[in-house]
């Protein structure tokens, strides 16, 4: 009786273990299954779109405020300076490095390098005084002027740099489409905040002195986006955002003189499509 008991014992025991092993080679966790403890890092490019802003221009001799100043974006367009090594810098690109700290969540540092051009030629409010008036070309009448190039030329081309961290939330929504296998073709959802702070090289030509172009830390800016991430075979993704931001710069160089500056503050919207890899270490 005793050696039977022992017997079915044995039996369920090597059963079961081989049911286990059965399910666990037939039925494996998905590496998609969990995020935390991967990295990932993505580059894309970005098209932008800017809301009216007020500059002020301070100098030694100068200091003028000019009102609802327009501004647009220099796109490149779908071209291989993204891929290309020596100008990858030039379009407008979107660099991030991120980890996940658990299944949700990841924490990441990045690179936002939009482009800020002043459209010339437009008559705008003024305040404010500067040697010379009518002498460039601006034509002031009453508290409006022309944007010439003579009276000035004020670009972040080289560019708009928004160097920020972001925490964000990525879940799993492979199951509203009904995919059989994450591992091979997933989607999530990305929602993000950060902040970070504002480096660009600044392109001014302010009353005709010379021209200047330098980069110089001038400010802060706050984000926050949201997005579809669609993952192929467990490391490989195309990730579009949209992503919206507050920038507020109130020291901005436009000349070699440490007396010269600027300042305004603006809202942004960027649309952007990236590519990127997501790894274990």
């Amino acid at each position: 009786m005793k050696q039977s008991f022992l017997m079915v014992v044995l039996t369920f025991c090597v059963f079961s273990q081989y049911t286990f092993s059965q399910e666990t080679v037939e039925n494996p966790e998905k590496y998609t299954a969990h995020n935390k403890g991967k990295f990932y890092v993505y580059w894309g490019g970005n098209r932008e779109t800017f809301s009216k802003s007020d500059i002020r221009f301070k100098g030694a001799d100068y200091d003028f405020t000019l009102y609802d100043v327009e501004a647009h974006d220099k796109p490149k367009g779908w071209h291989t300076d993204y891929i290309n090594p020596s100008r990858m810098t030039i379009p407008q690109t979107n660099f991030r490095m991120g980890y996940f700290i658990n299944d949700h969540y990841n924490i990441s540092l990045g690179v936002v390098h939009m482009k800020y051009v002043m459209y010339q030629n437009k008559r705008v409010n003024y305040s404010g005084n500067y040697p010379n008036p009518g002498t460039y070309n601006e034509n002031p009448i009453g508290n409006q002027l022309t944007l010439d190039e003579q009276f000035l030329t004020f670009e972040h081309t080289d560019g708009l740099n928004y160097v920020n961290t972001e925490i964000a939330r990525v879940d799993d929504i492979s199951k509203l489409f009904k995919l059989p296998n994450t591992d091979k073709f997933q989607v999530n959802t990305v929602g993000a905040v950060g902040v970070g702070l504002l480096f660009p090289k600044t392109n001014a030509k302010v009353l005709s002195k010379d021209r200047h172009d330098d980069f110089h830390v001038s400010g802060f800016g706050a984000s926050a986006k949201v997005g579809l991430n669609f993952t192929f075979f467990k490391h490989f993704f195309v990730q579009t955002e949209l992503k919206g931001g507050y920038i507020n710069m109130n020291d901005i160089r436009t000349t070699a003189l440490s007396d010269d500056t600027a300042k305004q503050k603006f809202w942004f919207l960027q649309r952007i499509i990236v590519l990127g890899g997501i790894f274990r270490i």
